[in-house]
């Protein structure tokens, strides 16, 4: 992002790009509670609103995606079952909408491997070498981008994370080390709108989106 502070306490519509993405989950129905992952030293949660939330727990952020993702699921360990419905989101993805984690929970609550949100692959895909030459056209049957919440059994996340972390492994999500546990997340499909802060660029189309939501409200 090229910006002085963490993508995710961003200014976006009057709030943080995070305060955006954890209210949706602290409104919902069927969530009955959020942990947010912070890093060590974090000088700007303390400084949000939202930290006060009641249903809200801390956990300390670790080197890789998946040991945050672990902490957390560790904090959760404390008040929740071990075969409770777990939702993983990314803090930078503040467009998630209800309707998306209804449909997410609704469509797996009776698939045992859990899934994630997620769209289908309209582009053309190339792959090419490290000078961008292009090597191949890749068929985009079957390919979906990966989206955010994904959705697992409290335990058996914990397991499968706890694996890449013993075994040395690299994965860049939830679902991936799912699959190196055996299961087969099942892809459900989410609207593009749930975009992730990555560039200067994604704040002004974040900014759009949600307010073309609030429209649509």
């Amino acid at each position: 992002m090229g910006a002085a502070i963490p993508k995710q306490y961003l200014p976006l519509l009057g709030s943080t790009v995070i305060e955006h993405t954890v209210r949706c989950f602290l409104t919902h129905a069927r969530i009955k509670g959020v942990v947010v992952v912070i890093a060590p030293h974090d000088p700007h949660w303390d400084q949000l609103q939202l930290k006060n939330a009641a249903s809200l727990l801390i956990a300390e952020g670790g080197v890789e995606r998946y040991h945050s993702v672990l902490n957390g699921l560790a904090k959760l360990a404390g008040v929740a079952q071990p075969h409770d419905w777990v939702l993983v989101h990314d803090a930078a993805r503040p467009c998630i909408r209800h309707a998306d984690v209804d449909h997410l929970i609704a469509t797996l609550a009776d698939y045992p491997a859990g899934g994630l949100l997620g769209v289908p692959v309209s582009d053309t895909v190339k792959r090419a070498d490290s000078q961008g030459n292009v090597l191949e056209t890749v068929s985009r049957v079957g390919l979906w981008r990966a989206l955010t919440p994904q959705m697992f059994r409290l335990d058996d996340l914990s397991r499968a994370l706890r694996h890449v972390v013993d075994n040395n492994l690299i994965v860049t999500d939830e679902a991936a080390a799912m699959e190196l546990a055996g299961f087969s997340p099942r892809m459900v499909a989410g609207h593009a709108d749930n975009i992730k802060i990555t560039h200067p660029q994604d704040l002004a189309l974040a900014e759009l989106y949600l307010k073309q939501q609030e429209n649509q409200q």
